[in-house]
């Protein structure tokens, strides 16, 4: 099957987690600035979960850009991936409820590790399903270091919170951060084609 009911789908699904995570910020209690700024470290983590959140629709939307067809495993490779980041608010809002505390730093990391894992999960079937290592989608994703890279670093994260939570934070910051530099691989390769 063509791969635009899966993109379409998933941007359903993507748009919706977004606009959960904007409904579950409370508004501050008064129109001072200091109460504002208490909501700082949530809005935040917010910004963060809205890149995150960006960062796999947008790679996701490459994905399917040079993919030619997706069959029922990458249907269920996506659902998984959508499963874990569909689960971002609800970390969010845990964040905000419990406070910046170690478990839920850590929940955070590990769905979001969840997620990376999805992708790579998905990222494999949607080869398989279009040629293999000799398909144009493995030659422009090469060996995916930065796949690689953040789900080591959400692992590594994830029990470190218990530990050194802002550290966590910072390695989950540094992901983020690594994955807005473009990657231009694909767009390479469509090029190319």
């Amino acid at each position: 099957m063509k791969t635009e009911r899966m993109a379409a789908f998933t941007d359903g699904v993507v748009a919706i987690i977004i606009t959960i995570m904007v409904l579950e910020l409370k508004v501050p209690e008064s129109a001072e600035p200091r109460a504002l700024l208490t909501s700082g470290p949530i809005l935040a983590a917010y910004v963060l979960s809205y890149v995150n959140v960006g960062l796999y629709w947008n790679n996701h939307h490459h994905l399917l850009q040079i993919a030619e067809r997706v069959d029922g495993r990458a249907l269920w490779a996506n659902l998984f991936l959508l499963f874990w980041l569909s689960l971002v608010p609800f970390v969010i809002r845990w964040i905000d409820e419990a406070g910046f505390e170690p478990a839920p730093i850590a929940a955070y990391g590990f769905v979001l590790g969840m997620a990376a894992v999805g992708y790579g999960i998905l990222q494999r079937t949607i080869i398989a399903i279009n040629g293999g290592a000799r398909s144009h989608l493995a030659a422009a994703l090469g060996h995916d270091w930065k796949g690689k890279l953040s789900t080591l670093g959400y692992g590594v994260a994830t029990p470190l919170a218990f530990a050194e939570r802002w550290i966590a934070v910072a390695i989950y910051v540094a992901i983020a951060a690594m994955w807005l530099i473009p990657d231009r691989r694909i767009e390479r390769r469509l090029a190319d084609r």
